[in-house]
């Protein structure tokens, strides 16, 4: 199992636990804000090379 498939199952893992223990809206905000804030803490120079890369290219 490559580290991105763990880390992705790790995700699923802590959403569905925040799902379970959390009201439904803290979760989502949890769910949705992690990877807002990730995203916005990115300089500018890469926010613009993440928005030209392709899928195909993010996934390799």
């Amino acid at each position: 199992m490559t580290n991105r498939a763990k880390v992705a199952v790790g995700g699923v893992a802590v959403g569905i636990v925040l799902l379970w223990l959390l009201p439904f809206w803290a979760a989502l905000l949890v769910i949705v804000g992690v990877p807002v804030g990730a995203y916005l803490l990115l300089d500018p120079s890469q926010r613009t090379r993440l928005r030209r890369v392709s899928r195909k290219e993010l996934r390799r």
